[in-house]
């Protein structure tokens, strides 16, 4: 198991005065691979990051982390880790140059001038290197502060919401970053806020729903839980409750509306419901049609149906 696995939990519990922040967390990151973890806010995220990276002291339950026990050898698993929260950590006065170099001295790497070029470069910042990073923009120095955490070359990599307040082009160059870290075989284990970003880098997620890992999975079987989404836009907001009621007949799911688009969608698990019979139905009905679609889910529809479902709330 231990060999299969670079991060393997079980009933892991964490609790501050009367919140029960972890109520049996069980996790399995399988080796060189991501995995995402998501869930709502205070569903137990960075509480179940901060355990795993020994920042914390569970209460219950028990991991191995790089194959290593997280309470008994605690200093093993810091030996094995890197770690990128959800702030830069690296100094703004220093150059690019200089905080690699920092970094693999106090982590005692050897040859730390090289090990801080071989970064720069991989990473892409060998012309920045020399500018105090304050002067850099905020995707250069997530870039950065991710190849700090690589000085070491650890075995698993957690990563707390690496992209957050990040501008498209610059969580693109992350993204890349950390797809490159998987071909080279570093496990990640990543937190995010953005359901894209999930559906983009992990093989497998994990969703945190009041403390324990809900549904597990890869993004395409998530979705397949869930079955299709039929979506109707209209040409008169008027008629968006007529469309729900359509929806509501052929789906059994719960509408949700879109104002703004004059849109309204519905899951549905009947596998026999096709995009004409929708069409038939909604003109049978005299709903003035714009246009209408049955599709796969995204993930934020899986997260936000799972994640609303009693069952897993429980």
């Amino acid at each position: 198991m231990t060999t299969t696995y670079a991060v393997l939990s079980e009933g892991l519990e964490k609790r501050f005065g009367e919140v029960a922040a972890l109520r049996g967390l069980d996790l399995a990151v399988e080796r060189g691979t991501v995995c995402g973890i998501l869930g709502p806010n205070g569903a137990g995220k960075t509480t179940a990051v901060r355990l795993l990276t020994t920042l914390l002291r569970p209460d219950a339950g028990s991991a191995r982390v790089a194959g290593h026990d997280l309470v008994r050898e605690a200093t093993a698993v810091r030996r094995a880790i890197g770690v990128t929260g959800q702030y830069a950590s690296v100094d703004g006065d220093l150059t690019g140059r200089q905080n690699l170099r920092l970094f693999a001295r106090l982590h005692r790497v050897r040859g730390p001038a090289g090990r801080a070029e071989e970064l720069l470069e991989r990473f892409g910042l060998t012309e920045a290197a020399d500018r105090p990073a304050s002067t850099w923009s905020g995707g250069m120095r997530r870039r950065l502060d991710l190849a700090a955490s690589l000085v070491r070359r650890p075995e698993v990599l957690f990563l707390d919401e690496p992209t957050t307040g990040l501008d498209p082009a610059s969580r693109n160059s992350v993204w890349d970053a950390v797809r490159e870290l998987k071909r080279d075989g570093t496990t990640v284990l990543l937190t995010t806020q953005y359901l894209e970003e999930a559906d983009q880098l992990a093989d497998d997620i994990a969703l945190v729903d009041r403390g324990r890992v809900a549904h597990t999975g890869s993004p395409r079987h998530l979705k397949a839980l869930i079955g299709s989404y039929a979506e109707v836009v209209v040409t008169d907001p008027d008629a968006l409750t007529k469309a729900a009621g359509v929806l509501d007949h052929l789906t059994g799911g719960q509408p949700s509306f879109d104002h703004a688009r004059g849109a309204v969608g519905a899951v549905t698990r009947d596998t026999t419901l096709t995009l004409p019979r929708l069409v038939r139905e909604l003109d049978a009905a005299g709903v003035p049609l714009l246009d209408a679609s049955l599709r796969p889910p995204t993930l934020d529809e899986v997260f936000l149906h799972l994640t609303d479902d009693k069952e897993v709330a429980a």
